[in-house]
Order: structure tokens, then sequence, then C-alpha cells
């Protein structure tokens, strides 16, 4: 089982973006100085406590500044942009990582960023399936282009300006062929979505804001969408997103994990609980539909949503979260603000030489 990194980010409204920007980059530094296969980041355009804007730019500081882990954006929000920029940006980054990267795309949850771009009224995931046919399109097909795809919004041609002899009218095609890997965040319990992304060969990533509960459903679709296109669902494919945190003692682990009122746990929780009940999306944190909202507290969400303890008792717990769900191939270490840096440090450290191992040797056959 690999070992991955996901971060929205999420820090106080009051920090400093400049100090919260380089922290996000210092994570991901060390997850590729202890072997973590890759790093996804998420970005907001209008939530302050989220402080990426665009995920190309961000991972454009890192290229540089690591190795081997692969960089993710996690996610391109498809329905902001046209998909001539997308692809074209995606393609360039591609090149410019030399192939260490993964194309993270979502349809841009986030209803104030809908409504600062104009298009609150507009079906994002309408645009989202559309863009995503272009951006293949323009990175499959050759200049000069004519792609009116059917029922289609965007039209991308270079027919009328194309100057074949100085190549006037071609784009990029990424660096790794015939494209990079393509993942979808998966947030919604038995998500329709999964299907279609099995049946076109993209892998999900199971959001670290579901309960476990509803995680195998997950799976089930996308093994639905691999069936429908003639193939076999490959568990290697499958990422799942946990919020963890190891320490060397159990009781510093509770404080900082869950307990503590200055705990970045608790304090992730909160806001992503008030965020998803604004949108009425907060199901993702119940057992059922019926269960009452007044039980979805600090200590509830903490309780359900977060793995922690020392390095025994974390691998357990992962041990146990597969036994639950089934094999997967991809453990996601989910990104907090770092209130104690020397504490979120020693976590990842421990995650990435303790917990892994123990994890693969128990699982190993």
């Amino acid at each position: 089982m690999r070992l991955g990194y996901f971060t929205m980010p999420m820090h106080p409204a009051h920090r400093p973006s400049a100090q919260t920007l380089q922290e996000d980059r210092e994570a991901i530094i060390l997850a590729d100085q202890l072997g973590f296969y890759d790093a996804f980041v998420g970005e907001h355009l209008t939530e302050k406590s989220e402080n990426v804007t665009n995920s190309f730019i961000f991972l454009a500081t890192l290229i540089h500044a690591t190795k081997t882990i692969k960089l993710a954006t996690g996610t391109s929000n498809l329905s902001h942009t046209h998909p001539t920029l997308v692809a074209a940006h995606a393609a360039m980054f591609d090149h410019l990582a030399e192939g260490r990267f993964i194309f993270g795309i979502s349809p841009g949850a986030l209803s104030s960023d809908a409504e600062a771009l104009g298009m609150l009224e507009e079906d994002r995931n309408k645009i989202f399936a559309e863009a995503i046919d272009v951006i293949l399109a323009i990175w499959e097909r050759d200049a000069p282009y004519d792609i009116d795809l059917p029922n289609n919004r965007f039209k991308v041609t270079t027919q009328k300006t194309s100057v074949a002899e100085i190549e006037r009218g071609v784009m990029y095609k990424p660096f790794q062929q015939p494209r990079p890997e393509i993942v979808g965040t998966v947030v919604a319990p038995f998500s329709k979505g999964v299907i279609a992304m099995g049946e076109r060969d993209f892998h999900p990533l199971s959001a670290n804001f579901l309960l476990s509960k509803w995680l195998p459903s997950h799976w089930t679709n996308y093994a639905e969408g691999k069936k429908r296109a003639g193939l076999a669902a490959n568990v290697a494919d499958w990422r799942v997103a946990r919020t963890i945190f190891v320490a060397d003692d159990e009781k510093v682990a509770q404080q900082y994990g869950r307990r503590d009122a200055n705990s970045p746990y608790r304090y992730y929780w909160n806001m992503l609980l008030r965020k998803m009940m604004i949108s009425k999306r907060h199901i993702i944190f119940k057992t059922s539909e019926q269960q009452d909202d007044r039980e979805l507290t600090d200590d509830y969400m903490v309780d359900r949503l977060v793995l922690c303890g020392t390095v025994n008792s974390v691998v357990d717990q992962i041990l146990k979260l597969r036994e639950e769900i089934g094999d997967f191939g991809e453990l996601v270490y989910a990104g907090m603000d770092w209130v104690d840096s020397t504490l979120a440090r020693r976590s990842m450290e421990l995650m990435a030489t303790e917990v892994m191992p123990r994890v693969n040797r128990a699982i190993s056959p």
C-alpha cells in the first residue's frame, strides 16, 4: 500500500498567508524526503481559511524543491476556466515536472467561487463533463484543431489561423503519454460520478470527509464503471484519504489530535462541519440520513474521523479500516495546520517510517 498526502489546505484565517503558504510547502518537501508517493493540493478562490487559489502555481514552486514525489492538483476546478487554458497549463506543468504530475480534477464545489465568477446558476457538473472531454480531445488530436463535440458548449479551433511552417496554432501535448494519471476526488456516498471514472479509466480518491461506512460504495461504483468498459477494476487505483495523527505518547496523541481546544484537527473538523451544513451536504458525517443534526458535535467529528494514537494504535486502526472497506492501493494522509510544527513533522515521520511499513508487513501475502 502506498502512502500519499492531501491538503486543502486549511488554516485559521488570522494567520498570514505568506506564512501558511510556506508551511504548506515545507509539509510537501518533508513528505518527499520521507518517501510519500504523491501530494495533492486543493484550490479555492473565495475561502480565506483555504489559502491556495491555484494549485498549478503553488505546485510549480515545489518542482525543484522535491525529488521523487508526484505533484498533484487536488483539484483543478474545471468549471472555472476554459478547457483550452487548463489543457495548455496542465501539459506544460507535466513537462516542467518531467512526468511527476497527477491531474486531479473536479467541478469546483464552492458556491462563493461560482458567484464571484458570475456562474452561480450554472450547472457546474455539466460544465466539468464538457471541459474534460475537450481537454482530452486537445491532447489526443493534432493541429489544426477543429473540436466541436456533440452537446458541448466549448468549441476549440485554430483552423483559420494555423501556420504549419512555423507551427502556429499548435498546443502542448503532455510529457506523459498518452496522458497523465487523472484522479477525481469523491465526496458523496454512492457517487454516480465514480461510475463514470471507471468507464474512462480515471482513478478515485475517496475524501477524508466521509465516515468510513460510506467508502465501500465508492469501490462498488468504480468497479461497475470498469465493468461497463469491459475492464477489471484494480484496487491499486483506489486512494482512500484519512485524517491521521501519530505521536510517541498516547496522551499527546489524544490531546493534539482530538481534545485540546487549540488542536488543528478539532479546528479542521469544526470548520468542515460548518461548511458542509451551510451547503446541506453534512450527510457524509452521519450514520444515517435520519440522524439528528444536533448529534454532530466537535467531539463526535474528531472521535469518528481522526485516526490518532501511538504507532501501534494507528496501525491497528488502519488495519481495522481495511477490514471494513476492503483492499485499496493508497492511504492518503490529510495535512493540517501546523499549530505545533514539531508534533506535525513527527507525525508525518512516524507515519512514513513506522506505521506504513508495519501495515504493509501485516497485509503482505
